[in-house]
């Protein structure tokens, strides 16, 4: 029998009406005035005035990211485009100075020390880090840059191949790459590389103008590069550029090398003269594919069970998203490419986007969003909706964690056990993987705002520098430099969210570090996962670590060491 639902529902509203809806700048800018002129005489008004600001942050919150839920969904349908633009073009750029007045009302308040409960110093320092970046002149030049943005997933959504006789996206082509017939993986690869290659000019050109953008941006700013003004506007208040230098350094000594053993053992176990880029992704011991599952309401009701297994409450929460049609998994034409967790901040409940072709690699990405869901999940009943949304050191804390917790109930998608070896072996040697791919776009980030003006050719040059630092040095590109030097064009975070990206090698090593403390005792581990993601961003990175009783550390000598811990884990698998 099926567990009765407890179906969230939003919570009454205070500050709002309970039928507000957004129409246009005029139905909103009266509470924007009211947060702006209401006197305030003590802790207990400022208490509220913050609640209420919270109130009007979660609707508006919750508004843009429908458009962009729905956008994503059908990049082809011009009328939700338009939505989202609108909102991108005529609400943000409003918003943008009511906000830094409401920041500046709050910070220049006599009462803010009162204010003792978890989470409003950590409040308080990322409203003064907004009012010290904020300037009038970059709202224009933040709407341009949004709008630009979302041309990366209209274009990448459109590419198609044709294998078989068949129009796939570029997410259902890439399966062939785990094709026992190297032919057909071969085809699959040059057919997929070479329509990126039809677009690279135009990504180009966007990625010139965003660069240039972004650049001006900084420097309005008072920040020498637009990596310094990230720094600063993603709230890193916990690590440097030298710390991220330092983590580049520490995975090519730490990790390089044994993506080379692993490369060296792919070799030989296919029996290949030469490893090419098609022979990736194919299973060491020439297997088909694995399975995890048949389609999207497969991949759902596995991943229910094998969350209810961990925990009936982690499963529960899927089940809601389903209730409610929370969720979007299968790959077609015309989604925008890549996965994604998006909260709801007014309803609570979030929305998982992804593009889902049956494959060990959507199985973990299902995972990986659910582990943001359950996130989004744990923090919906905090007071204050800032406390909500954590630094992304945390979030991805919660995604990749769940990827390595789950493991062990992997036999719901693997019930032969030679499969559910394969694929737990793919996913630790997936992780080895991680490290240096996150190094390397994160190294080209660096490089690229520090040279905001570069020519194409040295993008390209400096590009291909770094990317064979992380590489392999056993997979042969001979005859095939053009298409390693546009791999970059791939990640759309380089596109849509810069400076995103050196979180997931950070949460990597956070992830297996809650997976070893899961090994030693499951009870006591996901407790402790829990507690948390519990907190929100009511701590600093560190503490909420600590909560989870893991070091946030990236150095070279704990990246070793948890390297050993996933190398005897892949050595238990056999």
């Amino acid at each position: 029998m099926a567990p009765v639902l407890n179906i969230p529902k939003r919570k009454k509203r205070e500050f709002l009406p309970e039928d507000f809806k957004l129409t246009d700048w005029n139905s909103v800018k009266p509470y924007f005035e009211d947060l702006k002129n209401r006197e305030i005489t003590d802790g207990l008004d400022l208490k509220a005035w913050f609640a209420d600001r919270s109130e009007l942050e979660a609707y508006l919150s919750e508004d843009f990211a429908w458009r962009y839920i729905r956008m994503t969904c059908d990049t082809a349908d011009e009328k939700l485009t338009q939505e989202l633009n609108y909102y991108i073009e005529e609400i943000q750029p409003r918003i943008a100075p009511e906000s830094d007045q409401l920041n500046q009302k709050a910070l220049a308040s006599p009462y803010l020390e009162e204010l003792t409960e978890p989470g409003y110093d950590i409040l308080t320092r990322s409203l003064k880090k907004e009012v010290e970046i904020f300037r009038e002149e970059n709202i224009p030049l933040l709407t341009q840059i949004q709008t630009e943005e979302r041309k990366y997933g209209a274009v990448a959504g459109a590419m198609t191949v044709d294998i078989d006789g068949r129009e796939l996206t570029l997410q259902q082509a890439s399966d062939y790459l785990q094709s026992v017939d190297r032919a057909k993986r071969e085809e699959a690869y040059r057919k997929v590389q070479e329509r990126r290659l039809q677009d690279k000019d135009q990504l180009d050109a966007l990625f010139n103008e965003l660069t240039g953008l972004r650049h001006q941006v900084a420097r309005n700013a008072g920040f020498a590069n637009f990596r310094d003004y990230m720094f600063a506007a993603l709230g890193r208040f916990d690590y440097t550029p030298e710390d991220c230098f330092a983590f580049h350094a520490s995975v090519r000594e730490a990790v390089v090398p044994l993506l080379d053993g692993l490369a060296e053992d792919r070799k030989r176990s296919l029996g290949l003269d030469r490893l090419q880029p098609w022979d990736l992704k194919v299973d060491v011991t020439n297997q088909p594919p694995l399975k995890p599952f048949d389609g999207g309401d497969d991949l759902l009701e596995k991943t229910v069970q094998c969350f209810q297994r961990l925990d009936p409450y982690l499963g529960e929460c899927l089940m809601i998203m389903r209730e409610m049609g929370h969720l979007d998994l299968v790959s077609r034409k015309g989604k925008a490419p890549g996965g994604y967790n998006y909260p709801l901040d007014e309803i609570g409940v979030p929305f998982i986007f992804m593009n889902a072709t049956s494959s060990l690699r959507d199985l973990v990405t299902m995972l990986h969003e659910g582990g943001h869901a359950v996130h989004s999940f744990l923090t919906r009943d905090l007071a204050v909706n800032a406390f909500k949304h954590p630094p992304s050191e945390v979030a991805e804390l919660a995604s990749m964690s769940m990827e390595l917790i789950s493991m062990d109930e992997w036999d719901l998608f693997f019930p032969d056990p030679a499969d559910l070896k394969r694929a737990k072996r793919q996913h630790l040697e997936g992780i080895i993987e991680t490290l240096p791919w996150v190094a390397t776009i994160d190294k080209f980030q660096h490089w690229i705002y520090e040279n905001p003006s570069h020519p194409v050719a040295d993008r390209k040059k400096n590009w291909l520098a770094i990317y064979e630092q992380f590489t392999d040095r056993v997979t042969d590109w001979d005859g095939l430099e053009k298409y390693k030097e546009y791999i970059w064009q791939k990640q759309l975070h380089l596109y849509e969210v810069p400076f995103y990206y050196i979180e997931y090698g950070i949460a990597q090593l956070g992830a297996v570090a809650v997976w070893k403390n899961y090994r030693a005792d499951k009870q006591k581990g996901l407790q402790g996962y829990l507690n948390a993601l519990k907190l929100g961003y009511t701590k600093p990175i560190g503490q909420v670590y600590a909560a989870a009783d893991i070091p946030f550390d990236f150095s070279k000598e704990y990246i070793t060491e948890l390297m050993h811990f996933v190398r005897e884990e892949l050595d238990k698998v056999g």
